[in-house]
C-alpha cells in the first residue's frame, strides 16, 4: 500500500484526514508540526508527503525546501488556507507538486494523491460539482441548479463563482480576483466585477442562507 506522511498542526483535522486515508487503503504516518514531520520523513521515506503550510517549528515551505535537498522526486502536496497567487507560485518553486486550498473535500485530496502516485484517476471526479447551500454548481458545465431550475452561466460567471467557492467563509480579495480573471485591477474592470457579483447574487437569491457579502475595501465573502 502507498505510504503517506501527513503533516498538519490542527490535531482534529489531522486525525480526520488520517482516518479517511487509512480507510481507503493508504498507510499513514502523522506529524503535528514541520520539525516532527522532517524527522519522520527521514525515518520512513514515504511515497508522498501531504503537508500544511502554516505550522509551528518548521513551516511547510521550509520543510519542502529541506526535503528537496534529500529527495528531488517524492511528491509534496500542500494544504493551506493561503490562496494568493504569490503563495501558490512560491510553493511550486520550492518543490511542491500540488496545492489544495482549505477547506477541501477528502475525495479531491485522494484524487490528487493518486494522480501524483501515478494511479488511474477517473475522468469525472466528485469535486467537479459543488454544493452551495441548496444549489448544485457544476463548474465544468457552467450550470447552477436548484431543484428543477437550471441557470446557464457564462465562463467568467462560472470562474468567479468557483473563486468565491474556493474561498467560502473567507475573504476573496478584490485585487486578486481582478488580476486572475480580468488581467488587471483597473477602475473599469472593477466596475465589471461589481456587475458580475450582482448577477451571481441574483442567481443565488432563492436560498436566503447563501450570501455574497461585501467586505469594505477588501473584497467579497461567500457565506451559507
Amino acid at each position: 500500500m502507498p505510504s503517506i506522511l501527513l503533516i498538519e498542526d490542527e490535531p482534529a483535522l489531522g486525525m480526520i484526514v488520517k482516518d479517511s486515508l487509512e480507510v481507503r487503503g493508504f498507510t499513514v504516518r502523522y506529524a503535528a508540526d514541520g520539525q516532527e514531520g522532517l524527522e519522520l520523513f527521514r525515518e520512513q521515506c514515504p511515497d508522498i508527503v501531504v503537508a500544511d503550510v502554516m505550522m509551528p517549528r518548521l513551516d511547510g515551505f521550509s520543510l519542502a525546501e529541506i526535503i528537496r535537498r534529500d529527495n528531488p522526486a517524492v511528491p509534496i502536496i500542500f494544504l493551506t488556507a493561503r490562496s494568493q497567487p504569490a503563495d501558490v507560485v512560491r510553493g511550486f518553486e520550492l518543490g511542491g507538486s500540488d496545492y489544495l486550498k482549505k477547506p477541501f473535500s477528502m475525495d479531491e485530496l485522494i484524487v490528487r494523491i493518486r494522480a501524483r502516485l501515478g494511479a488511474p484517476v477517473p475522468v469525472a471526479t466528485p469535486s467537479s460539482v459543488y454544493t452551495i447551500g441548496r444549489y448544485q454548481f457544476d463548474h465544468p458545465k457552467q450550470r447552477l441548479r436548484l431543484g428543477l431550475h437550471e441557470e446557464v452561466l457564462t465562463n467568467r460567471e462560472a470562474e468567479l463563482l468557483k473563486c468565491l467557492y474556493d474561498q467560502r467563509n473567507q475573504v476573496l480579495e478584490r485585487t486578486a480576483v481582478l488580476q486572475e480573471l480580468w488581467g488587471d485591477d483597473s477602475f473599469f474592470n472593477g466596475r465589471s466585477l461589481d456587475v458580475f457579483i450582482t448577477r451571481l447574487r441574483r442567481y443565488l437569491k432563492d436560498d436566503p442562507q447563501v450570501q455574497i457579502v461585501n467586505v469594505r475595501g477588501i473584497g467579497y465573502k461567500l457565506l451559507w
